[in-house]
């Protein structure tokens, strides 16, 4: 019987100086600062209506109701 032979598997290693380590690190930063700027961006202009726009339902004043006001007399008992 013939012995079955393994297949080598080819392993990818990638050997990074600390410096590149640092480049990536400044690059990755850079880019989440670049979507949070323009995620907050987006949003103001999303959320501020632009001049000139009519708005559906008109915004009128509304009269505030009295409080309501429970007073709870003191019961004398006679004897």
């Amino acid at each position: 019987m013939a012995a079955k032979r393994k297949t080598q598997v080819k392993k990818i290693r990638f050997e990074l100086t600390r410096g590149a380590v640092g480049g990536i690190g400044v690059v990755v930063f850079c880019l989440f600062l670049w979507m949070f700027l323009l995620g907050v961006w987006a949003g103001q202009s999303l959320l501020l209506p632009t001049e000139g726009s009519t708005r559906v339902v008109e915004k009128k004043a509304m009269q505030q109701p009295d409080p309501l006001v429970i007073r709870a007399d003191k019961k004398v008992i006679k004897k």
